[in-house]
């Protein structure tokens, strides 16, 4: 006989692997002890930490989020440019999420890291694929964000140069070491994007893994994050035109949430899980 009770299901395990702290200068506002606890909270068990061109958490990650039983994942966000030993008056610089498999992943991690500063410093430490091939071992490499090469080419629809992007990461990293970056932050144009990276890991058979892009901590601390980018770019709050981040979802969100953000590919979100396992 039914009670009438309904039994909710329970949402997919999940872990963030596009983390930026506060060591994405003006940029993250995730202090790492704050991250862990709404890790912990959310009871993730796992988090990675990739700010723009640095490394400089690593070492506190790995230290506290040990003491807490969670499972800590060194990454970088690197910016990415076609030869990193030119210093173009203007450029495009492509981001790409790297996470550390394992000791050697991390120790090539920092070489490439330091070569970005020491060999391609230009506004910004900038790495080359020719780099990224000397230091590739144990490296596992997602496809990045809106600003990544292949998102950028989707955007224009351009699915062959999106491809071959995809086909040169997977001859760096090896296939089995390259997964396509799904996000939702509610920008308009992450749908049609998503439907291409979709087509590409069908086309590919590459992994789809969702990821949150995640810059500060609750959604209450996204104007706190707007002021930091206007100190960052020299602006002021009450100027409508400044830069600024489009939504307000860049925020270490629970399963559900990262689940209510892409109902349409649930498969990614358990499979940040995979890579977790891995790291």
């Amino acid at each position: 006989m039914s009670t009438g009770a309904h039994t909710r299901a329970a949402s997919p395990q999940f872990a963030h692997l596009h983390v930026h702290s506060d060591y994405s200068i003006l940029d993250g506002a995730c202090k790492i002890g704050r991250l862990l606890d709404r890790v912990e909270e959310l009871e993730q068990s796992a988090v990675a930490l990739t700010d723009h061109g640095v490394m400089s958490g690593a070492v506190e990650l790995y230290k506290e989020a040990r003491k807490r039983g969670i499972t800590p994942i060194v990454g970088l966000e690197a910016y990415v440019v076609p030869d990193h030993h030119e210093r173009p008056p203007r450029e495009s610089r492509a981001h790409l999420t790297l996470l550390a498999e394992n000791t050697t992943g991390y120790y090539n991690l920092i070489k490439l890291c330091s070569a970005g500063y020491l060999e391609g410093y230009h506004r910004r430490p900038r790495i080359d694929h020719a780099l990224m091939s000397q230091y590739a071992d144990g490296i596992i490499a997602l496809s990045g964000c809106l600003s990544g090469t292949i998102c950028s080419h989707l955007e224009k629809d351009d699915l062959g140069a999106a491809r071959a992007e995809l086909d040169t990461l997977c001859q760096i990293f090896g296939p089995e070491d390259v997964y396509l970056e799904m996000q939702d932050s509610g920008i308009e144009r992450q749908a049609r994007i998503n439907a291409h990276l979709a087509r590409l890991a069908a086309e590919t058979g590459r992994t789809m893994v969702a990821t949150g892009d995640a810059h500060y901590i609750c959604h209450e601390d996204a104007d706190a994050h707007e002021a930091l980018l206007a100190i960052q770019t020299r602006d002021v709050l009450s100027n409508p035109n400044r830069f600024r981040f489009e939504t307000k979802e860049f925020f270490i969100k629970s399963s559900a949430e990262m689940l209510r953000a892409l109902p349409e590919y649930p498969e990614s979100i358990p499979n940040t899980m995979e890579i977790a396992g891995r790291c």
